[in-house]
């Protein structure tokens, strides 16, 4: 495999965001009288697109608004809360997309979140302008787990599938990732060591062990 482009998730894999989708949950829940822990809810819905997180919570509490207000507000309060605390980064995440900018890969963002949750950070880290394409659910149809929102960044940077490797922290992105005929590292975070990574190409514990690797396929 002849690398010319590594396609980055963005929560959970690049900055430590998790907490934070959370606290905007937490907040808009809390009037329904609907509280999880921390741990729990991560575990539950780290990586699951916020609709299907908003049709699940709505069903088995019995809410009385929709699902569509329930995910229309948890978007409204992510957005509004990144634009003034940004999150942490991931450990080794701004060494190693230096590093590969300047290793003169081509560089993609492919995130579930909506572009007005996802630009904030990106811009705030000053990040935004390492990315050749950034990808978010409102740029495709059908978000991940499809594949779609990986082969619509690989047609705006015009490189194949098997010259591509993406990076990812969930069932549900190593899905899109496979879905996209990509291979994939999974880097578990500390909300998803249970999830399945049976179908990754390699599971590695850092994005710094995954730079080393990288560097020695080039």
């Amino acid at each position: 495999m002849s690398i010319e482009a590594v396609l980055f998730d963005m929560d959970g894999t690049l900055v430590d965001s998790e907490s934070v989708h959370y606290n905007c949950w937490s907040e808009l829940l809390a009037p329904f009288g609907v509280c999880y822990k921390e741990d729990d809810f991560c575990r539950r819905f780290s990586g699951r697109p916020t609709i299907d997180a908003a049709k699940e919570i709505k069903q088995v509490h019995n809410l009385s608004v929709s699902s569509r207000y329930l995910a229309d507000e948890k978007y409204r309060l992510f957005s509004e809360y990144v634009k003034i605390n940004l999150p942490p980064l991931m450990p080794y995440a701004e060494n190693v997309l230096l590093a590969v900018k300047e290793q003169g890969l081509k560089m993609a963002l492919v995130t579930g979140s909506a572009r007005h949750e996802a630009e904030p950070i990106l811009k705030g880290l000053e990040f935004y302008n390492l990315f050749d394409t950034v990808v978010t659910k409102d740029d495709v149809i059908n978000p991940k787990p499809a594949g779609d929102p990986y082969l619509l960044a690989l047609k705006n940077m015009q490189v194949a599938a098997q010259n591509a490797i993406a990076v990812e922290d969930t069932f549900t992105g190593v899905t899109a990732a496979n879905n996209a005929a990509l291979a994939v590292i999974a880097i578990a975070n500390k909300h998803t060591q249970e999830h399945d990574f049976s179908k990754a190409t390699q599971q590695m514990q850092s994005l710094e062990e995954f730079w080393q690797w990288l560097q020695s396929q080039l």
